[in-house]
């Protein structure tokens, strides 16, 4: 469940995470697709007209050792769960020249009889720490059916939580970072977000410099096939949600023959540039927040406007909230002394974004800082975006998503003035979020690592039936791009959700879920065209 707001690293695409809003929010936002030919992890695959290419069927001897490994697993974390440890090659090109070591957790498939095989799981991100999700979410929370035929199994991706996490700033550090103002309003302020992205940036190289090159995208869809491997599987079993799609894709693209069931849910389109990308996700916040204010204006609570308010006045309405708090921040409480300033109140709002079932809280939040100067209910909502805990440590979320992000893609903007040349197209975009978005987006103009990859289609021909699901109001991946990805795939089914929040299995569809479930455990993939509300 995650992108990014204050968006001080606009994130993937986002994400599923833990327990609905709170995990909800785990999702999105600058989003990037990487492009490395399958021969090497980070050399590009060209325009967005060039696929990439399938790896040769056969595993290269040099890579034998890691693809017969035994994994040896221990008990841990909730009942039922056991982890280990999974050794890939640093570098896909030079497997001599060191190892890293991958967190994998799995919960075996509670029915009798013999199970389909396993069921790998990534919530998005990138960054997201799918061995979490698969402990406090999935592993629990999917349908019974579903686990009782599967072995669930998660890994963390090369950087993220706990598979050699890339670090960049310590809390308090961080905590300045998703303060800086993101619309800037003369020269002083924008030096000091220009100074803020470097500082963030060049404290990953510091901390981060043997890992930095190898956390493509491409790299990470690799080690999953090297687990399937292990597991025993001869073909992948697979949901994926918002970057996590992505992953799958490339799954498939670079091992169609092994690409068994695979859910791309809440889909990402590899085949448009990082400017795109950002753009197309304003948009896609802006429609949310629409859906957002017209459900509030006709509730009594709602700070924004009454009954007879558009949306475009209930956002007027807020975009002045968001430059008083730039003047005047207002109190929260916090311990450490942070009050809501504009940066952070909005990442609240857009945190809210991803899931319906935040807007009640929004309202409250929103209500309590507009009109009782108390900044508290925003300010838990953006810690929870960025997964910051009570005791001020942030989890990796943000740097590992700047690392495979600033990767995968070239950036969007290079400089300040690219970003004020945009300026006008991103405000159209969203009268709310555009002006922040525009100039979250150019946080990977300084990168200490070249970009790898570029942005080109999918098409995995020869893969078993794909399912695609796309939620035609989705605020992180606009549901163009589940049309899209569905198109590039050679075999792939678009499953529509009409509605509102970001991805859309488990989430109160009985269509959607019975559809996804049916095509997880009897391999039918839904009838073409199919759609549910």
């Amino acid at each position: 469940m995650h992108t990014r707001p204050s968006l001080r690293r606009t994130r993937g695409a986002c994400s599923r995470a833990t327990a609905r809003l709170t995990a909800t929010v785990l999702a999105a936002a600058a989003l990037l697709v990487s492009a490395c030919s399958p021969g090497s992890s980070t050399t590009s695959a060209g325009t967005a007209d060039a696929a990439l290419a399938a790896l040769p069927r056969a595993t290269p001897s040099e890579l034998s050792s890691y693809y017969t490994q035994r994994l040896r697993w221990r008990s841990c974390g909730a009942s039922g769960f056991q982890c280990a440890t999974m050794k890939a090659p640093l570098d896909y090109d030079k497997p001599g020249a060191g190892d890293v070591r991958l967190a994998v957790t799995r919960k075996k498939a509670t029915g009798k009889g013999r199970p389909i095989g396993s069921l790998l799981v990534n919530p998005g991100g990138p960054g997201g720490s799918a061995v979490a999700y698969l402990q406090s979410y999935a592993g629990v929370g999917y349908p019974a059916d579903v686990r009782a035929r599967y072995d669930m199994v998660a890994m963390d991706p090369r950087g993220v939580a706990r598979s050699e996490p890339v670090e960049c700033l310590d809390g308090r550090q961080m905590d300045a970072y998703t303060q800086t103002d993101l619309t800037p309003d003369d020269q002083r302020e924008q030096d000091a977000l220009v100074a803020a992205d470097k500082t963030f940036d060049e404290s990953c190289g510091a901390h981060s410099a043997r890992l930095l090159r190898h956390v493509s995208t491409v790299e990470a869809a690799r080690d999953m096939d090297i687990l399937r491997a292990v597991l025993g599987d001869p073909k992948l079993n697979y949901v994926g949600a918002s970057y996590g799609t992505f992953l799958g894709a490339t799954y498939a693209g670079l091992f169609p023959d092994r690409a068994g069931r695979l859910v791309l849910d809440g889909a990402m389109d590899p085949s448009v540039d990082a400017r795109t990308l950002n753009l197309d996700q304003t948009t896609g916040f802006e429609t949310a927040f629409q859906a957002f204010a017209k459900d509030c204006v006709r509730r009594s609570d709602c700070p924004l406007g009454g009954k007879g308010t558009t949306p475009a006045q209930a956002g007027a309405t807020l975009k002045a909230f968001f430059r008083k708090l730039n003047a005047h921040p207002v109190p929260t409480g916090d311990a450490d002394g942070r009050k809501l300033g504009e940066a952070l109140a909005t990442t609240g709002v857009i945190a809210a974004m991803y899931d319906q079932a935040g807007w009640e809280q929004l309202r409250e939040a929103l209500t309590s800082a507009m009109k009782e100067n108390d900044g508290a209910g925003l300010l838990a909502l953006s810690d929870t975006y960025y997964e910051r805990d009570a005791d001020g440590h942030y989890s990796n979320l943000m740097m590992a998503n700047a690392a495979v992000n600033c990767l995968d893609l070239p950036p969007a903007f290079t400089g300040p003035d690219q970003v004020k040349q945009a300026l006008p197209a991103f405000e159209k975009a969203s009268p709310v979020f555009g002006d922040a978005l525009a100039w979250a987006a150019l946080s990977c103009a300084y990168w200490p690592v070249k970009a790898a990859g570029a942005a080109h289609r999918i098409e995995a021909k020869g893969a078993a039936p794909i399912v695609v699901v796309g939620t035609t109001r989705d605020p992180a991946t606009p549901y163009h791009w589940a049309q899209s990805l569905s198109r590039q795939l050679s075999s792939a089914r678009l499953l529509t959700f009409g509605g509102d929040g970001h991805t859309a299995y488990g989430r109160g569809s009985t269509c959607i879920d019975t559809a996804i479930n049916t095509y997880l455990l009897d391999g039918t993939p839904p009838a073409a065209g199919k759609r549910c509300s």
